[in-house]
């Protein structure tokens, strides 16, 4: 029943965009299995420019080794955290401060439960999926990468930007 109303919405988004873009990209995984992590992982190693994750939890080692490459190639990265979620020792966030990577800790809210990635102004990848190693091999989760739709992103990154505004 979920894959068949995350299809359903998939399809409403094609239809709804569909007269207004030329070229519309969406791509779904789902979890447990790879398919979810995989499409991450593809999108933050295609990266070219900006990687702007928000995250309630935070402790896929995958994910943040290649964060940490992309960097390296000069890719803007900015990480935004749950606090409460990301104190543990299983945290990556260390691991990103030491490697330079810009990261804020939001403690506004009861939680900050966001889980989506914005890629070069030009993406976003949202769901339920936390960015862990449970949500890859023992949790039913789910995302979606939309590509192409420049007004979705820039809802997304208008969010983002307040989100680390006021974060610490």
């Amino acid at each position: 029943m979920k894959k068949i109303l995350n299809l359903i919405f998939i399809i409403f988004i094609f239809l709804l965009f569909k007269q207004k873009y030329n070229t519309i990209d969406i791509e779904v995984g789902f979890s447990p299995g790879n398919s979810a992590e995989n499409i991450i992982l593809n999108i933050i190693n295609n990266s070219k420019k900006t990687i702007d994750i928000a995250a309630y939890s935070f402790t896929n080692k995958k994910i943040a080794m290649l964060l940490v490459k992309a960097h390296k190639k000069g890719i803007k990265i900015r990480v935004l955290v749950d606090k409460k979620s990301n104190i543990g020792k299983y945290t990556v966030v260390k691991y990103l401060k030491k490697h330079n990577i810009k990261v804020k800790l939001n403690n506004k809210y009861l939680i900050m439960h966001n889980k989506f990635i914005i890629i070069d102004n030009n993406s976003v990848e949202t769901g339920s999926f936390n960015y862990t190693k449970n949500a890859v091999s023992k949790n039913a989760e789910n995302i979606i990468l939309i590509k192409n739709i420049t007004n979705i992103v820039n809802i997304y990154t208008k969010e983002f930007n307040i989100l680390w505004k006021e974060s610490i």
